[in-house]
């Protein structure tokens, strides 16, 4: 009888945070800083420098974000939120607000999530864009709660 060497195959798997507020420009794409991981079972996300997910393994991935963010005058009138493959907009969420929320302010969070195909050495990023009239806004955060987060993990196939 023939024994079959049965190898564990890498399954890439992490979930950011942010840990701190990130002032951003008013209608501006900005790179969320996620900088705390909560886990990273290969050590594929940078949480220091890139804040980006390198897969390192081709194949089916699940991506997720949340961000919540404010405008500083409470003024705002959308968000967008960007997953970003290789430094270009690849998934895409975005929310207006109605009157009321524009006079009430507040802290607005936005979700995406997609499947994709990924190469190996494929990239990926979150960005967000608030329209808050000309006033800067700001990526809020919990410190103890899972608030601003980027997450991800590989599909087995």
């Amino acid at each position: 009888m023939a024994i079959t060497k049965v190898t564990r195959h890498s399954i890439p798997a992490f979930l950011a945070f942010s840990a701190a507020q990130q002032d951003i420009s008013d209608n501006t794409f900005t790179k969320v800083q996620f900088n705390t991981e909560k886990y990273d079972v290969d050590g594929t996300y940078d949480n220091s420098t890139n804040y980006r997910f390198t897969p390192a393994v081709a194949g089916k991935y699940n991506l997720y974000a949340q961000v919540g963010a404010y405008g500083i005058s409470n003024t705002s009138q959308d968000i967008t939120i960007d997953i970003y493959k290789n430094g270009s907009s690849y998934v895409q969420q975005r929310q207006g607000f109605s009157d009321m929320a524009i006079q009430n302010g507040g802290t607005y969070s936005l979700h995406t999530s997609a499947t994709l195909i990924s190469d190996a050495d494929d990239y990926f990023e979150v960005y967000l864009k608030m329209n808050t009239n000309g006033v800067n806004a700001r990526i809020d955060y919990n410190a103890s709660l899972l608030y601003t987060f980027f997450g991800g993990y590989k599909l087995i196939t």
